[in-house]
């Protein structure tokens, strides 16, 4: 897995979250070139999906020896079954392990994520804006508990997932543990659009770019939404100009949730 410098360890950090059918390993590698750029600001730390399960057909020609894979919940119906608590729960357990793991003593700032790992992590960030709702507290701590500021959503795909009581019942997004409706009508969260500052990038060429476009249409206002589009499928930009493009969209979201740069 990419390591960090410990010049890294004090710096505010963002948890990554890798795609279905990859793994934490897979995901540090894919986003090498935007590591080098990020890491004078933040420190990235990688996460790991708690099931296991076959490989995404995309990743077999270059990390088809990066076993095993995993996923954050299931998206087939070959997958294993399992009630939305305990999926809830094995995903909360794997992400305060990685936390609790890390080196780092900057604060958890935001969140990226690639695919269903962009799912998960725009979920996590409108628990955290219903949490503040709920308790009428800006500092009101999200899932896992920490104050989740931003995301960088990386073809990310709509609908969000309830993550708790507060969301597991609206309509507008999935039960976890259930294979999920792409076909479906969907709608914006009785909660409302999420507020937290995003980044969405999408691959113009992705197959899945319809449903890229309504989690930031219908989940996300559009005032605190960016948008990088660039000419690419459902992979990680790599190339030297969308790279930079990305990491001054993360910038620039962290400065507007409120997160100390260094100039």
């Amino acid at each position: 897995m990419f390591e960090q410098a410990a010049s890294t360890l004090h710096l505010p950090r963002i948890l990554c979250l890798h795609g279905g059918g990859t793994n934490a390993e897979i995901f540090s590698l894919q986003c090498r070139s935007l590591t080098v750029h990020l890491n004078t600001q933040f420190r990235l730390v990688f996460a790991q999906g708690p099931f296991f399960c076959e490989p995404h057909p995309a990743i077999i020609p270059v990390y088809k020896e990066y076993e095993p894979y995993r996923l954050w919940m299931r998206w087939l119906e070959t997958q294993q079954n399992l009630p939305a608590d305990v999926v809830i729960g094995e995903i909360d357990y794997n992400i305060r392990t990685a936390m609790q793991s890390d080196q780092g003593t900057g604060e958890w700032v935001g969140l990226m994520g690639f695919s269903q790992g962009a799912n998960v992590a725009a979920s996590m960030l409108y628990e955290r804006q219903q949490r503040i709702s709920l308790e009428k507290n800006p500092d009101a701590a999200g899932f896992a508990g920490e104050k989740w500021r931003f995301g960088v959503l990386l073809a990310g795909r709509a609908p969000l997932v309830g993550l708790s009581e507060l969301t597991e019942n609206d309509e507008a997004l999935r039960v976890a543990g259930e294979v999920p409706n792409w076909t479906a009508d969907m709608k914006t969260p009785a909660g409302g659009k999420l507020k937290l500052p995003t980044v969405h990038v999408h691959g113009l060429l992705d197959a899945g770019l319809p449903l890229h476009q309504k989690l930031k249409d219908l989940y996300c206002d559009e005032e605190f939404a960016s948008l990088i589009e660039w000419e690419g499928d459902h992979r990680v930009p790599f190339k030297t100009a969308d790279v930079r493009r990305v990491v001054d969209a993360t910038l620039l979201a962290a400065k507007n949730a409120g997160v100390p740069l260094d100039e």
